[in-house]
């Protein structure tokens, strides 16, 4: 007979002044601890108030991934998708460990163990000059990653040119930061429409870009516009990426099936959990598109990430958020393994491998608390 979920509760710790991570704690009744994430930054009182109504749901249900019978609905929000998608990973941690394996052994036998990754400097870079973004690049290539992305269009709105010059100076010093050999991702984090990001694409491309992430914003509408897009980049040899934000399969298809895009990049902490996610790269794998999973995110996501990987369909590579905070590291029970040549090795430890240490949490008052618990 399988445990059953006991308690769970959500835990927003701050790690920057721009960043709240919340993570949330699955107890079964078996004493086995599992951590989700479920961050969206801004957003927590909106994430506190979609937790409250799903705790009492859930407590008292089998502690495995499948025995609470969550799913996200693709209308339902981010902050309910972020909910459900932190209870699945917690699940998950709770089963491994109660297995005795690591969640990548659980989901796949056999799978990678090695998963490469590039480094998001934008948020550890505080110094928004072209030379910050570059001392970034440089310290991210000799901590281990060939590859590092940024989002330079600081201040930037769809419909104006005002400051793309700057930001296209900061491209530009991070690909001599980094030199040719290296890749260079920029995220546009839909700052334009169709005419101006045709034309920085063009300014882009002539510094050097390696990949072209969300210029424009996602909607029905634009769909054809991004399959312009996409051929102005690919007649570069330059891939577009984006949808990061989207939950199951239904957040995907009319893109997919459009051919939008050349990556797609579904996020754990949105998705609508680890069967919802595989799912939807088997879904872009059949129209030929690849899954990059979206990964700016505290220390759960991140290894929850590293284990989801191992053996999801079309995967090419994951995002992490570089450096942001000395929080990423301080909080945990072990340390990630370090990345060598942009690879990380994903934990071999029952469950993730790792976890919060709540002895660096609680005694300095770090996070809030929202629990639910069940009775004895």
């Amino acid at each position: 007979m399988p445990a059953k979920l006991r308690a769970i509760d959500l835990f927003p710790v701050r790690a920057s002044a721009k960043t709240v991570w919340v993570f949330l704690r699955a107890i079964d009744s078996a004493g086995n601890v599992g951590w989700g994430e479920a961050t969206w930054i801004g957003h927590e009182r909106e994430l506190s108030s979609v937790f409250a109504r799903f705790a009492p749901v859930v407590i008292g249900a089998p502690a495995t991934p499948d025995g609470c019978g969550l799913s996200a609905r693709k209308d339902a929000g981010t902050a309910e998708a972020a909910i459900v998608s932190a209870i699945d990973q917690a699940l998950w941690d709770v089963a491994a460990r109660n297995a005795g394996k690591p969640v990548h052994a659980l989901m796949a036998p056999g799978g990678r163990t090695s998963i490469p990754m590039y480094a998001n400097i934008n948020r550890r870079t505080v110094d928004r000059s072209p030379e910050g973004f570059a001392a970034s690049a440089r310290k991210a290539n000799a901590d281990g990653f060939n590859t590092v992305k940024m989002a330079p269009f600081d201040g930037v709105v769809p419909g104006k040119t005002e400051g793309i010059t700057q930001a296209l100076a900061r491209v530009a010093a991070v690909r001599a930061a980094i030199g040719k050999s290296r890749k260079l991702y920029v995220d546009c984090h839909w700052r334009f429409d169709e005419t101006i990001a045709a034309k920085t694409f063009d300014a882009l491309a002539e510094i050097g870009i390696d990949w072209f992430e969300c210029p424009i914003a996602e909607t029905h509408d634009n769909i054809p516009a991004l399959k312009r897009l996409r051929a102005q980049a690919n007649a570069k040899g330059v891939p577009l990426a984006g949808l990061e934000m989207g939950t199951g399969v239904d957040g995907f298809r009319e893109y997919l099936d459009a051919g939008a895009y050349d990556s797609i990049m579904p996020d754990a902490k949105y998705a609508g959990g680890f069967a919802e996610f595989k799912r939807i790269a088997e879904y872009a794998l059949a129209r030929g598109t690849k899954v990059s999973p979206h990964n700016p995110s505290g220390p759960i996501c991140h290894v929850a990430s590293l284990h989801l990987c191992a053996g999801l369909p079309g995967f090419s590579e994951l995002e992490h958020q570089y450096d942001e905070s000395p929080v990423f590291g301080a909080i945990l029970t072990a340390p990630f393994p370090r990345p060598q040549n942009g690879a990380a090795p994903i934990p071999e430890g029952p469950g993730w491998g790792l976890a919060l240490d709540m002895n660096q949490l609680s005694p300095d008052g770090a996070y809030k608390r929202f629990g639910a618990e069940a009775g004895a």
